[in-house]
Order: C-alpha cells, then sequence, then structure tokens
C-alpha cells in the first residue's frame, strides 16, 4: 500500500506582498527544489495547529491569520502526498531558517524561476491568481464597457474575466486590447472568454474556455498564452480540465441565480466534494457575492466569479 502523508503548508505574504519561499535539504525527498514552508500533520492533529507548529519550528514565526487556499493531492511513485495549504499575510517575528535551511522573500512575479516539486505546481498558481474574479455583464458601448470595468476594479475586482458573446470578432479584438491596456495599468488580472483563434490573434497572456470549447479542445498547446482555464459544470469536464493541464476553473452553478433560474445548483457540500477530486485551483460560480468569499475558501475554493458582484 502506499504510503499517505498528510501536509501543512504555507503561502506567507509580508506587508510587500512577497511570498516566502524555503529550499529542501539535498539529503531529502525532492532535495534541492524549493518550497513552501510547512511540515507533516500529526494523526489526529488539526491542520492549523500542526501549520502553526511547524512554521514555530521551521522559521519563528507565530501565525495571527491564515485561510485556506487549496488542497492538492498528489501521487509520486514511492508515497502520496495531501497538502493542506493555507494563506499566511498576518504572523509575528521574523522569518529564518531555524534549520539551517535557506529563505527567500520572493516577487509574485518572480516565483516562476525557482524549481518546485511536481506537487507545488498548482500552489503557484493559487498564489498567482486572484480571489475576487469580476465577470463582465451587459454594457452598450466601449466607453460603458470601460467606465464599468474601473467601477468593478474600484469596487474590489482582482481579476477580470471579458466575456462579451454579442460581439463581432472584431469588436471582440478592439474591446479587449483596450481592456488590457487598464488592466496593465491597474495590475488586474485579465482572460478572455472567447475562442482559441481570437485569443492568439491578440497574443492574450490568459484565455478562458466555455465548457464546449474545452470539450472540444485537444491539446492546451492549441493556446499560445500563459493562462488557460475553462468553465465546468460536472466531472467529467473537470476530468478534461485536469487531463489537458489546465491552471484553473469556474465550477458552477453552486447556488441559485437570477440568470439561469431554471437550472438546479448543486450547492456547497457537491462543491466541496468536486474539488477535493482535483488539483487546479477552481472559483465557485453562481449567486456569488463578496460576502461569500470565506464560505468558498472554506470549501476548498480559489475565491469566487461573479457578475453582479463587482460588474454592477
Amino acid at each position: 500500500m502506499t504510503k499517505l502523508i498528510h501536509v501543512a503548508a504555507a503561502v506567507i505574504l509580508n506587508s510587500q506582498r512577497q511570498i516566502l519561499l524555503a529550499r529542501r535539504p539535498v539529503d531529502k525527498h525532492q532535495g534541492g527544489l524549493w518550497e513552501f514552508p510547512g511540515g507533516k500533520v500529526e494523526p489526529n492533529e488539526p491542520v492549523v495547529d500542526a501549520l502553526a507548529r511547524e512554521l514555530d519550528e521551521e522559521l519563528g514565526i507565530q501565525i495571527n491569520a491564515a485561510r485556506p487556499l487549496i488542497q492538492i493531492p498528489h501521487h509520486y511513485p514511492d508515497k502520496s502526498v495531501l497538502l493542506d495549504v493555507y494563506e499566511v499575510d498576518a504572523f509575528e517575528g521574523a522569518p529564518y531558517g531555524r534549520e539551517g535551511q535557506p529563505v527567500e522573500w520572493v516577487d509574485r512575479s518572480a516565483l516562476v524561476d525557482y524549481a518546485f516539486p511536481a506537487a507545488n505546481t498548482p500552489i503557484v498558481a493559487a498564489a498567482l491568481l486572484p480571489s475576487r474574479l469580476m465577470i463582465t455583464g451587459a454594457a452598450v458601448t466601449p466607453a460603458e464597457y470601460l467606465e464599468k470595468l474601473e467601477q468593478g476594479i474600484k469596487r474590489g475586482a482582482e481579476g477580470v474575466m471579458l466575456r462579451a458573446k454579442q460581439l463581432t470578432d472584431s469588436d471582440f479584438l478592439q474591446l479587449a486590447a483596450q481592456f488590457q491596456n487598464t488592466c496593465r495599468d491597474r495590475g488586474v488580472f485579465l482572460t478572455l472568454n472567447s475562442s482559441v483563434e481570437l485569443a492568439n490573434e491578440l497574443k492574450a497572456d490568459a484565455l478562458h474556455l466555455s465548457s464546449a470549447r474545452l470539450l472540444a479542445l485537444e491539446s492546451r498547446d492549441q493556446f499560445s498564452g500563459r493562462w488557460l482555464s475553462a468553465s465546468c459544470h460536472s466531472e467529467e469536464e473537470l476530468a478534461k480540465a485536469q487531463a489537458l493541464d489546465l491552471d484553473y476553473v469556474t465550477l458552477s452553478p453552486v447556488a441559485a441565480t437570477r440568470s439561469h433560474p431554471d437550472t438546479p445548483p448543486m450547492g456547497w457540500d457537491m462543491f466541496q466534494r468536486l474539488v477535493s477530486e482535483v488539483t487546479l485551483p477552481v472559483y465557485a460560480l453562481g449567486g456569488m457575492e463578496e460576502g461569500t468569499l470565506p464560505q468558498a475558501w472554506d470549501a476548498g475554493a480559489q475565491g469566487v466569479a461573479a457578475i453582479s458582484a463587482w460588474w454592477g
């Protein structure tokens, strides 16, 4: 029987929103690679207690605030690991390698320059992705789209999905270019909800596929950008996203929505079960708002995606 190891790990943020990394000793499993600090959870030990103990032992810090980020089951040839990852953005003490391990504060944009164990790949994605993803709703003119974009960012949206099915390809490309400029200036994550061909023509950094486009996709290499995600509503679609090595997905509908009143919501229990079966960040979608974010985190979500919460 393959040995299962339960590990608590932390994405630790300082006031500059840098992330603390530690390097594994060369004589240990996956030695020499960088990792997010943490350690084994003892039998019957609450995960948060284990994390607090490990961070004190490894780094000399005490946690003041932590929330769930992502849970990852990963299978190596010789062992299986369950990673319970928390985001820690408030702590006491100045972290240092109490066990002699090198530690570094790293800008988010520099995470791609570090070599991690394979199980850490989804953690890197979760650390880089926002918690609040605004999906664009109705608007008539490009000026109105841009005004609503600015308002949504002011309301707290940290990421934006440009979804405008009613536009022609030409109009969508023009609007997307304007969204790219605004989001880049504001430091906001932007993904386009379009075909692969349109996103590649625009040289987009991120693309979000409809569930139909996901099921039709043969390889993620068809998209030339960095971030590839999709809308999922079932185990089949989640499995396809996982098999294609997508970076994250939305899963819906969690709660009842005004836009799809005849679609039965899955509820938080089903959402949590489905999320536990995949190893990529998942946004809760459908009836979401700012106030549901803590519940989404507790159910294993990366965050929430919504139209009315930020688009207005």
